[in-house]
């Protein structure tokens, strides 16, 4: 698949890593539609990366607002070839804490979120992929989604998070097996610790703490590079039903 010719629907999009795979498409040449529920920040990262770029203000868990949302990207971009999955949140907490056990209502929020929200993206999406013109490879779309180191290494308080990220991991195999009859391959990324909007509103001596924690390049991940895996994936048609960790070699500690 050629990214100069990709038509990216992007959840999460209005910042950090979807910021970045969009910023990636349009560079190319593609289009980005980016779904993202922060409706300021999402008109400014769609003017800000130009015409081919428009922004759906779209909350992830709300199947009728993402089939909505999904059907005018449709429109804009005229298909969908790529698919990805950025949208998430990393509430934490101890499941038994100082102030009692941990709400169920917080971790069903996180799971609804980050695995849910990322299921009803890749199914709508799909649907309209199916009936793209299948490239010399058989091709016709590539869905990858956004895991997490902490899918495999998670931390005291990652309860949720971990699972929801788990959950992205166990999906992608059976989606892979099934999409294959339709030329849809599907791929997720396990990121480290990267400069997302969240990490940088930090001091600069966290970020550089928590760099120094990167066997090697110690320092955080930057978003391009997250885009850089995306590229790959879209780009390599052997590359299916995989997880690929972007983590400079880290492995989480308890906490």
């Amino acid at each position: 698949m050629d990214l100069a010719s990709a038509k990216a629907i992007i959840s999460g999009g209005a910042s950090g890593l979807g910021l970045a795979t969009a910023q990636r498409v349009i560079d190319a040449g593609g289009h980005a539609a980016l779904l993202d529920v922060n409706e300021e920040q999402g008109n400014a990262s769609a003017e800000q990366l130009g015409e081919r770029a428009t922004f759906i203000q779209t909350d992830v868990t709300n199947e009728t607002a993402v089939k909505s949302a999904v059907q005018q990207a449709n429109e804009f971009m005229h298909g969908i070839t790529l698919t990805v999955n950025c949208a998430g949140i990393a509430t934490a907490g101890r499941t038994l804490g100082r102030d009692g056990p941990w709400p169920a209502e917080n971790f069903n929020r996180v799971i609804q979120v980050n695995l849910v929200g990322s299921y009803i993206v890749t199914k709508e999406s799909a649907a309209i992929m199916q009936l793209n013109d299948a490239n010399d490879n058989g091709e016709r779309g590539v869905v990858i989604s956004t895991a997490s180191v902490a899918a495999f290494e998670g931390q005291i308080g990652q309860a949720a998070y971990s699972a929801s990220k788990g959950g992205i991991v166990g999906m992608m195999l059976p989606l892979a097996r099934e999409f294959a009859q339709f030329g849809i391959r599907v791929n997720t990324i396990a990121p480290g610790i990267f400069m997302t909007p969240m990490l940088a509103g930090m001091s600069e001596e966290v970020q550089a703490s928590l760099g120094k924690q990167v066997p090697f390049p110690p320092r955080l991940g930057r978003p391009e590079e997250y885009a850089d895996t995306v590229a790959f994936i879209y780009g390599n048609a052997m590359v299916n039903g995989e997880t690929i960790r972007v983590d400079g070699a880290i492995r989480m500690q308890p906490r």
